[in-house]
């Protein structure tokens, strides 16, 4: 057989030679961290001049995801060649995190995702994000995963939260306000 149609069967190989169900959560896995960096990428595609640092930010979070999925799809990630996802990559996360909050209004209720086109991708992307999270913690359950990328996973989403926040203020965008409870 050539290069293409190796799935067909429903089957995929990781990182090191193994072929698994295109179903396993390893898959899952990596399969989550993928459409997060694609819808990343989408929000990226949609932020336009105005917003140079936020896309910077973005970039660099896609390069971490990339590490992300290889490791996930990987047996052995110590036999890649790459930096694995770590507490620099997290500490990025909580810079920018604490950065950004500090430059926006409290908040005291809910919000609805939404605003402009690139804060409402980002909050699409902060729900990926979150689902992404949710699959690795299930692996975690089964399987040995680097506790890092649980911790990244975490902190992306508050971060891309924010960013929405940020962006949708940038636009001159008001957050549309839950008035069915308070924060707190």
């Amino acid at each position: 057989m050539g290069r293409y149609g190796s799935g067909d069967e429903g089957e995929t190989g990781l990182f090191g030679g193994w072929r698994v169900s295109k179903s396993d959560p390893r898959v899952e896995c990596y399969g989550e961290v993928d459409e997060l960096s694609s819808v990343i990428g989408l929000c990226r595609a949609h932020l336009g001049e105005r917003h140079r640092e936020v896309d910077t930010i973005l970039r660099s979070i896609q390069e971490a995801l990339f590490r992300m999925a290889a490791e996930l799809a990987s047996i052995d990630p110590s036999r890649l060649g790459i930096e694995l996802v770590g507490e620099k990559d997290v500490a990025f996360l909580e810079e920018h995190i604490g950065r950004i909050e500090a430059q926006l209004p409290q908040l005291r209720h809910f919000i609805y995702p939404g605003g402009s086109l690139p804060g409402s991708m980002l909050h699409v992307a902060r729900a990926v994000a979150r689902r992404a999270e949710r699959r690795v913690v299930a692996l975690s359950s089964r399987e040995t995963v680097n506790p890092a990328i649980l911790k990244y996973l975490n902190r992306l989403s508050t971060l891309l939260f924010h960013l929405a926040r940020h962006v949708n203020a940038e636009e001159g965008v008001t957050e549309d306000i839950w008035r069915g409870r308070g924060l707190g």
